[in-house]
């Protein structure tokens, strides 16, 4: 007779760390588009010039990115709860820096450092999830609250700096990151278990921190700039040389050294890089779309930064409701099909703005269809794609894959604002028409949509109505080309999940 195998205890802890981890993830996800709604008082009191202004956006998430692989090595090898309450001790400092910041540099410094400080939080939240839930369904839905939490607090993001900011200023958006983390720390330094790898044993990388620090910020660098000054700027095509080269440098490291800083040998395994896979290419769309529909309902059509936030609603609640579904839909169905066709209604989401201006003018009624549309496929996609990649990589290699998960989200986030951001700018001025103004003026007014608001609240009459008029009308058509090529990346992403997933995959049972 053979002795029955039992399973390990179940951590009596673990839905109280999730509510921590969840709260830890809602503040950094918050402040990926906090500040989209915040944007325009901050340029208005600032002033930063259109280089500044792109800095001010995207910074955090570049510096975030850069440094998730480093950081979730330093969490293997330090310990995950001590890296989360270091992460946010400079998150903290960061957020006093941008509350008192009177110059567009303070504004980006702080950014900045919010983003270092965030690559310390976001790895650990995943790795310490990953080692309490050790019941895969558990884990799963520990995971779909994961992803609501993070898709929903991009999303909600808005909706509270447009609370803040009408009453308060822009400086609020970093003054509430405050009182939260005081709330996170306290309950995380009493209920947080520590945890290790047992793999960090061994010499500190430091090469490998430097080529992938190095690599991943003149990668982003070159698509911002590429985005940004066109092809035949010979800058962006040298950032990207150089990123190539330190990247590949990188991986033939990581491939031979004892102690790799990230495991790159995940990516041999067909559900891990197709599940990252299935992360960027819809996170470039996201993140580019959040941007532009924020600037639309402000500039475009004159809502208030509260009134923007409110109407981004249907995106996050969508999400979040789908995203408690996921791991039900997960156990009945095929991976490989729950997440092809949850990117595929994402894709349907994003193309529908493009598809209603064939017909009629655009208004709020068809982006609050799209956007509804958009939350649904996308609450499926990330939590289906995230279940199926922290499932596929060990657990001593769960910082590796958290990191590169991380990683698939900010940078394709990043990517997106700066390249469908910057096609929506070129297509904004190729929109415009005529202009009856001094050549001063125009070139501002062509610089962004932002930039022709101001200009004409500063005319005022008849004049600043007819420019604001052509200005959004110009930008109207300008984003919606951006969110169906959205749409296309996230149809590719789908292509790719049922061409290579196995039809066998099942994340959600334990072995």
């Amino acid at each position: 007779m053979h002795a029955r195998r039992t399973a390990a205890p179940l951590d009596p802890r673990r839905w109280i760390v999730l509510a921590i981890l969840s709260g830890s993830l809602l503040l950094i996800s918050m402040d990926t588009t906090i500040l989209n709604v915040a944007f325009p008082s901050l340029v208005g009191d600032l002033r930063p010039g259109a280089v500044q202004q792109l800095w001010i956006i995207d910074v955090y998430a570049l510096a975030l990115s850069g440094l998730l692989a480093t950081a979730g090595a330093l969490g293997d090898r330090w310990g995950r709860k001590r890296l989360l309450m270091a992460g946010f001790g400079i998150f903290s400092a960061a957020s006093l820096i941008a509350v008192f910041s009177t110059e567009a540099w303070h504004v980006i410094a702080a950014r900045a450092l919010l983003g270092i400080g965030g690559a310390a939080i976001m790895p650990s939240t995943l790795s310490i999830l990953r080692s309490v839930f050790t019941d895969a369904k558990e884990r799963a839905f520990a995971l779909a609250v994961w992803a609501a939490v993070f898709g929903g607090g991009m999303a909600f993001g808005p909706v509270v700096g447009g609370l803040l900011v009408q009453d308060y200023g822009w400086h609020s958006a970093f003054l509430l990151n405050l009182p939260v983390v005081a709330v996170i720390v306290a309950a995380g330094l009493r209920y947080l278990p520590e945890s290790r790898s047992a793999r960090s044993a061994g010499r500190w990388d430091r090469w490998g921190v430097g080529q992938s620090i190095v690599g991943m910020l003149a990668l982003a660098g070159g698509i911002k700039q590429l985005g940004k000054s066109g092809v035949a700027d010979p800058l962006p095509w040298a950032l990207l040389a150089l990123a190539a080269a330190a990247l590949t440098v990188f991986v033939r490291r990581q491939l031979r050294v004892e102690n790799p800083l990230l495991q790159v040998r995940l990516f041999a395994k067909p559900a891990f890089s197709v599940a990252a896979t299935a992360i960027f290419l819809p996170m470039v769309g996201m993140g580019a779309i959040f941007f532009l529909v924020t600037q639309w309902f402000q500039y475009g059509q004159g809502y208030t930064p509260l009134e923007a936030g409110l109407r981004l609603l249907p995106a996050p609640l969508a999400l979040i409701c789908a995203s408690m579904v996921a791991p039900t839909l997960m156990q009945r169905f095929a991976i490989r099909h729950v997440l092809g066709a949850g990117l595929v209604v994402l894709a349907a989401g994003m193309a529908l703005p493009w598809t209603f201006q064939q017909f009629a003018d655009l208004g709020y009624p068809a982006f609050a269809v799209a956007l509804t549309v958009m939350g649904l496929g996308a609450g499926i996609a990330t939590t289906v794609a995230s279940v199926t990649l922290i499932s596929a990589a060990p657990a001593d290699e769960v910082s590796s894959a958290a990191a590169i998960e991380e990683t698939c989200y900010e940078l394709g986030s990043a990517m997106g604002v700066a390249v469908l951001g910057s096609t929506a700018a070129a297509l904004y001025r190729g929109n415009l028409p005529a202009l009856d103004l001094d050549g001063s003026t125009v070139a501002a007014v062509r610089e962004s949509v932002g930039e022709a608001a101001h200009i004409a609240e500063q005319l005022g009459g008849t004049v600043g109505k007819g420019l604001i008029e052509a200005a959004s009308q110009a930008y109207t058509l300008a984003i919606t080309p951006a969110f169906l090529i959205a749409g296309l990346l996230a149809v590719a992403a789908a292509a790719t999940t049922w061409t290579v997933i196995p039809r066998d995959l099942r994340p959600t049972e334990n072995h």
